[in-house]
């Protein structure tokens, strides 16, 4: 018997659906709640980028994120 609800993104249909998700509310430990988040970019790798994300009401890092894609290219001269 196939799920009722099948996965979001194990389809054909729906590959890539959650390729890129970003957190909008998360919980900070200095305010004691979830809070509105705002994402910081860190560092700029070879591989992707690191963001933080930094709670809209103290300021304190609650989490990071590392976005991966595609190598640059390159054009030769």
């Amino acid at each position: 018997m196939p799920p009722r609800h099948p996965v979001p993104g194990t389809g054909p249909a729906g590959q890539g659906d959650f390729e890129a998700l970003q957190a909008s509310v998360l919980f900070c430990d200095r305010c004691r709640g979830a809070r509105p988040v705002r994402e910081r970019l860190l560092l700029v790798l070879p591989d992707g980028e690191l963001h933080e994300y930094v709670c809209a009401a103290c300021g304190s890092s609650v989490g990071k994120r590392k976005v991966t894609g595609a190598p640059p290219l390159l054009v030769p001269r």
